[in-house]
């Protein structure tokens, strides 16, 4: 994968998917349902509408309703094509909107969401030619932001020196702060370099710029496993599985957790889950070995009848 100055790149599937917590067999599904277009990389745009569908399934929204905001959206917004990767559409709580400019629209009766007087409000009002211009200029922002997100993730992978990525994701997010993966991203860098202060900072950051983010709750975890905090690292840990029930390595870690916090039948049980996930990988090895002990342990040898 090439990047070059602000052109347009590419991420991985693999990449993308491992970021996102989610599995090929759902993306896929979503690709069958016309919500994302079938791609083996994607650009930050694309890979910003796989979090968005990632975030509905997380919220249990079922796809019909995912396909009337959408189509909603191209009804009522002109030049709308692809509205998960032209605007911004989001959750609040289980209800679909999406950010046109400063407005928040409600996607089903193109209603604007409007403060009066301190009330949230729904309103019929006409989408001014200035309303257009600020979505435009927001579009461009958040696309900038993404491009600068994948020049971080390509000079991490080419080798650069750090400082390069970390000023590529901190003008990412200085442009959208709501770009919760790059602050995952600048987290885990200082993890690497055991700067545990601003690795979590940033971890926390992406926390609160998308709460449902289950790979940021779980490198929290990590790094409250990796600074003796267990009982705060297992909260993470399980919070990330609670949002995404096929995250393997959340099942791996909380299973190392309860073998080494004397809890073996709490590890076995997450053991056994890791390996229905991942039962072909290295780490499965591991897996079944730590299990295969705790299973031995946990026998107990009968006593032979007396004669």
């Amino acid at each position: 994968m090439g990047v070059a100055g602000t052109s347009t790149v590419g991420l991985s599937r693999e990449d993308a998917l491992r970021k996102l917590g989610l599995t090929d067999r759902q993306v896929r599904s979503w690709e069958k349902a016309g919500f994302v277009k079938a791609a083996s990389s994607y650009t930050f745009p694309e890979f910003s509408a796989l979090r968005t569908l990632a975030n509905m399934k997380a919220a249990r929204l079922p796809p019909s309703r995912i396909r009337g905001a959408l189509d909603a959206i191209r009804a009522k917004l002109a030049g709308i094509d692809d509205p998960l990767t032209e605007l911004r559409v989001y959750l609040d709580g289980n209800k679909i909107r999406v950010q046109v400019g400063r407005q928040k629209m409600v996607p089903e009766s193109g209603q604007f969401l409007l403060d009066l007087e301190g009330a949230s409000t729904e309103r019929m009002v006409a989408l001014p030619p200035r309303i257009q211009e600020d979505a435009a200029a927001r579009r461009r922002k958040v696309e900038d932001a993404e491009r600068w997100f994948l020049r971080g993730v390509e000079l991490e992978q080419t080798g650069a020196p750090v400082q390069e990525a970390i000023d590529a994701y901190t003008l990412a997010v200085s442009l959208d702060p709501s770009l919760a993966a790059a602050h995952v991203n600048l987290g885990t860098i200082y993890f690497t370099t055991r700067d545990w202060a601003r690795a979590e900072k940033y971890y926390q950051r992406a926390i609160d710029a998308n709460p449902r983010y289950p790979l940021a709750h779980f490198n929290m975890g990590n790094l409250n496993d990796e600074l003796g905090h267990r009982d705060k690292a297992l909260q993470h840990y399980l919070l990330a599985l609670r949002l995404d029930p096929q995250y393997s390595d959340a099942h791996y870690n909380i299973a190392l957790l309860y073998q080494n916090t004397s809890q073996p039948m709490k590890a076995m049980r997450h053991w056994r889950n890791y390996l229905k996930l991942d039962p072909a990988s290295s780490w499965a090895d591991v897996a079944r070995r730590e299990l295969d002990k705790l299973v031995s342990n946990a026998v107990v040898p009968g006593r032979k009848n007396p004669a």
